[in-house]
């Protein structure tokens, strides 16, 4: 039976937008610069293409435009917040924040307003933190954002990695309403975190303000990190279901991180997660580390897939490693 105590305050999503660079990377125009092919790129990672951010186009920018999307959708207004969280590895500058200036950026001037540094599980930790502050009653509304100009981090010379990541934010609004306390009612019912700093060499950039002094490139070793993810996924999956007591079989929605094809298929088999009940995008955005859950959710709502009321489950893994799931009634 479900663990929460009755009448309690729940984060219930009210708006939901996204933004897409408008260049489109494709496969084939990989294949004009680099020793690779879109046979090989799609059929080890299902991507077919990216987006990539122009020039003038920093995170921020991607991230305003995600969240005005976003207000839009729920209806309010910016002054209508109180908490501003953007999951990112991306950002402008060292300091300041990314959301300090998407809240500027709004004309937003009350609240609080910082950034979260989870890699590519940063939307699922941004969310899972966002709801700490609305169900503790401390405040009211959240905008919660996965924004990422991964482009900028890539070494184009490196097919094993420059292949496989793209641009993009995505934004959602919380908002703290009561609920009974159980599995049925709308909002976050659940969020469970790992980390283990252990695999810093598996998945990093090789540069930063403290020892290069400049931003560096992606690193990667695939195969590593492909050995871990699966049953890091599966392990808070299972700890979402054992919390609200709740099973595969009642979800309508699996909305994994969009890295790599084979380990959303993998984790989707492992967790007895059917397949028509699982959320791919990675094909038309490619990993964009923290805003694939919202892109992808964006996707799914937008097509009419996800509905009111639905059980859809959000999940990713990123570098440090960093894992987490989070379990939402729409």
């Amino acid at each position: 039976m479900p663990h929460a105590a009755p009448g309690r305050l729940r984060s219930v999503v009210t708006g939901l937008g996204c933004y897409l660079p408008k260049r489109i990377v494709s496969n084939a125009d990989l294949e004009k610069c680099l020793d690779t092919t879109d046979e090989w790129i799609v059929q080890r990672t299902g991507i077919r293409q990216r987006h990539v951010a122009a020039e003038d186009e920093p995170t921020s920018q991607l991230a305003l435009l995600a969240a005005k999307a976003a207000l839009a959708d729920a209806g309010i207004a910016a002054a209508d917040l109180d908490l501003v969280i953007v999951a990112t590895s991306t950002p402008d500058y060292t300091f300041p924040a990314v959301a300090v200036q998407v809240q500027a950026g709004l004309g937003m001037t009350n609240g609080v307003a910082f950034d979260l540094q989870a890699v590519c599980s940063g939307f699922v930790f941004a969310v899972a933190t966002a709801d700490k502050f609305l169900t503790s009653g401390s405040h009211r509304r959240a905008l919660v954002v996965g924004a990422e100009t991964f482009s900028r981090l890539l070494d184009w010379s490196d097919r094993s990695t420059c292949v496989l990541f793209g641009d993009g934010a995505g934004a959602i609004v919380l908002e703290a309403r009561p609920g009974q306390g159980t599995a049925s009612d709308r909002g976050v019912l659940t969020s469970h975190l790992r980390s283990d700093g252990r695999h810093r060499e598996k998945l990093y950039v090789d540069g930063g303000p403290s020892t290069t002094r400049s931003v560096g490139h992606l690193r990667m070793a695939g195969r590593e990190v492909f050995r871990h993810a699966v049953g890091m996924v599966a392990d808070v999956v299972t700890d979402a279901f054992s919390a609200t007591g709740t099973t595969a079989a009642d979800l309508d929605w699996f909305v994994p991180h969009q890295a790599n094809k084979r380990i959303i298929e993998a984790s989707a088999e492992k967790l007895a997660i059917a397949p028509e009940k699982v959320v791919c995008t990675v094909d038309l955005h490619a990993n964009t580390s923290a805003a694939s859950v919202p892109l992808a959710l964006s996707v799914a709502r937008d097509d009419g897939r996800i509905k009111p009321g639905d059980l859809v489950m959000i999940e990713a893994m990123g570098g440090g490693f960093t894992w987490g799931s989070a379990l939402i009634r729409w």
